[in-house]
Parts: structure tokens; sequence; C-alpha cells
């Protein structure tokens, strides 16, 4: 198992993969605006690293259409199964998933654009895996990075388990060797591989006290985190209380009619010289 195989915090069972399918359509319009901004667009021949279930790369296929292409790079062959399947039953037929280490990988045909979502999040040397891909980018090309800043999430006005529940869920990413506020350092980590003009803008959504989905993607985190939080010390399993724990999220923000505020989706943008 590599270094970072060992650092990814989450994981790869069925009940993740569902998780991580709500998540990706939870983010879906905000990435859309993002990888339009940063310059995605038709003909275009483009890397998603990290691709996963393919979310991010089935959408840049569309986005560049029929004359661009798309590689979609993931080292865990469960999910890039789903993703090639879902790719055939959309009809798309300019987008490809390999099987690969994201730090060593390399293409000898140049690309357009390299992006990866949620992927620097999990890396122990970001700016490495960076440098690694810019190479792989023609003169002029655009790599971007998508990625969570949790240090923005909260309730509000607060709620005791919210407040709670986040907390925990920063402290063990923390533990785990992760970074949950890299969306602020985005910017940063592009101009350090040596990108220019690099640009970089948040979006964060406001769920209303009666949308379920706040609490229900937050329990999805907390559960996938949960024998990291409890092995920590950050809290026991029954502070947790993981079977009413959707349920006490819900019943507080709309007792207080609470705004819950997911994390930040950041995203950085720039070019090789």
């Amino acid at each position: 198992m590599t270094d970072d195989e060992q650092r990814y915090s989450l994981g790869s069972d069925p009940a993740e993969l569902a998780r991580l399918d709500h998540q990706a359509e939870a983010i879906a319009p905000v990435t859309g605006i993002l990888l339009r901004a940063a310059g995605i667009s038709e003909g275009m021949r483009v890397l998603d690293l990290g691709t996963g279930l393919g979310h991010v790369a089935l959408m840049v296929a569309e986005m560049v259409g029929p004359t661009g292409a798309v590689v979609g790079l993931d080292q865990a062959a469960d999910p890039l199964a789903e993703a090639r399947r879902r790719a055939e039953a959309q009809g798309l037929g300019n987008v490809q998933f390999v099987e690969a280490d994201a730090r060593t990988w390399r293409d000898p045909e140049p690309f357009d654009a390299i992006v990866g979502r949620l992927l620097l999040f999990h890396l122990a040397d970001p700016v490495a895996a960076l440098l690694h891909h810019r190479q792989a980018l023609r003169p002029g090309g655009l790599m971007v990075a998508i990625d969570y800043d949790m240090g923005a999430s909260r309730t509000e006005p607060p709620t005791p388990t919210g407040t709670r529940a986040l907390a925990w869920v920063i402290e063990a990413f923390e533990h785990a060797g992760a970074n949950p506020k890299v969306g602020t350092q985005l910017a940063q980590l592009l101009g350090a591989a040596g990108l220019t003009g690099v640009q970089s803008f948040g979006i964060q959504a406001y769920l209303a006290p009666d949308d379920p989905t706040g609490p229900r993607m937050l329990t999805g985190v907390v559960r996938t985190l949960a024998d990291t939080i409890v092995s920590a010390g950050i809290a026991s399993a029954e502070e947790i209380g993981l079977d009413t724990l959707e349920e006490r999220l819900v019943a507080e923000v709309r007792e207080a009619r609470a705004v819950l505020l997911p994390p930040t989706v950041a995203g950085a943008w720039g070019r090789m010289p």
C-alpha cells in the first residue's frame, strides 16, 4: 500500500461509495461553475486526477464534447469499474479510465487541462503531485484544483450537536493526516507548483432549517470517520450516538431555525508558462 493510500481517510465500501454519490450530486452545480470559470471548454483533452466514480470526468466529457477527450485516473479498481459502466450507459465515447497511482502515472500525449476535485485534501505532498502533473500540460495548459474548506462549515445560529459533529470531522481528518481546510490554500499550492495567472474563489451553500440534506451529509461523514473519532479519543461512541445522530441534527436545526452551511467548495486554477 502506498503512503497516500494509507493517508486516505475514507473508504471504498458500498456505503461509502453511496455517500460519495450523494456528495457529488450536492456539489455538482458548484463544480460546473468552477470548471467553466477556469476555462474548461469544447475540444480540450483533459486529465481528471483521483476520478473515483468518474463524477468529474463524466461532467468534463460533456463540456469538452465529441471533439475533446477525457482520461480519468484513479488507483481504486472497483470505483473505476463503475465509472466505466456509467460512461457507457451515458454514451460517452470520449472518456477513458486508467487504474494507476496519480503521483507517478504519466501519459506521453500532452493535456490541455488537468483537473482534480477533492484530491489534494488527502495528499501528503500536494505540491509534489502538482509538479509531477504540470509536466504533462502543453504550454499554456490549464491546471484546476477543486477542494473543500471545512473550516467555513457551521450552523447559524450555532446548534450544540452540529457544532460538535463538525469539530469531530475536522479533528478526525487532521488526525488521519488529511487537510480539511486545504481549499483555503489552493492558490498558494498552484503558485508553488509554478503555475501562473492563478485565480481562486469558493462557493458555499445555505441549507434551510427544513432541508434534510445537511444533516444527512454530516451524519454520513461522521459514520465513515467514526472509528477514527473513537480510536483517537476525539469522542466516544456514546457521545457520537450514530443511531440517532441524524435525527438529533434534524431536530436541532429545525428547532433553532438554523441554516446549515456545508463546507465551502473552493476552486483555483493557473496555467503552464
